[in-house]
């Protein structure tokens, strides 16, 4: 059965409320070496603990778009009951974060209207934006980005993480896609420790009740990043 098919008739079985994720990805080749391998971790790690944990195993709706040359769909929103291992990352090319950000915004777009349609109710959506680097991509795919993102933000339609790698990430660009939320610098290559608590926050989320307002903590994001 084709992915979009079976992604469809996952929401007519299941009907948990859905908490989608969307990973955007810096892959470009300034990544190269122990961060890309460090980011191949985390994230086989997040996706080991989210399918350990049964709430957000059957909830959490996981996707990853990439951006290391061009801008990549390595999954598309589904559970990980219906997703094989985590997605290899190789570290290659440029930087074209807004192309990346509107793939992910227009997957996240046809998915809710999927909820929707499905009559599957979700609660707010996820981005994870991490890169190493400036944007090098076209300017005008970028600024719409960043506004798309900044319209859904204000309209309580979505919570972003932006996350800097290194000294060279551009923290300017990142506090653009984040007007409620100071971007955050992870510390080191402290991937699997941010892995580890996006795990743990997307299974408190899925044990609430969309609408709620959910608490994140604060003194776990201490352990992976520079507040």
């Amino acid at each position: 059965m084709n992915k979009n098919l079976l992604n469809l008739e996952d929401l007519e079985n299941n009907p948990s409320s859905r908490v989608p994720v969307c990973l955007v990805l810096d892959t470009s080749g300034s990544m190269e070496g122990d961060s890309i391998n460090e980011l191949n971790e985390g994230v086989r790690l997040f996706y080991d603990a989210v399918r350990s944990d049964e709430t957000a195993l059957y909830a959490a709706e996981i996707s990853v778009v990439t951006f290391g040359g061009n801008a990549s769909c390595q999954a598309d929103f589904s559970t990980l009951e219906h997703q094989s291992d985590a997605p290899q990352f190789y570290a290659c090319g440029g930087t074209p974060m807004g192309e990346a950000m509107n793939m992910a915004l227009d997957m996240l777009e046809k998915r809710k209207g999927e909820y929707k349609a499905s009559g599957v109710d979700y609660y707010q959506p996820w981005i994870v934006l991490m890169t190493d680097g400036m944007p090098n991509g076209s300017q005008s795919e970028l600024s719409r980005s960043i506004q798309r993102t900044c319209d859904l933000i204000n309209d309580r339609k979505l919570t972003i993480f932006p996350i800097g790698i290194g000294e060279d990430a551009d923290m300017d660009v990142l506090a653009r896609y984040s007007p409620k939320r100071s971007p955050l610098k992870l510390q080191g290559l402290n991937f699997k420790e941010f892995f580890a608590w996006l795990s743990k926050s997307v299974s408190k989320v899925s044990q609430s009740t969309p609408g709620d307002k959910v608490q994140l903590d604060v003194d776990g994001i201490k352990g992976w990043a520079e507040l």
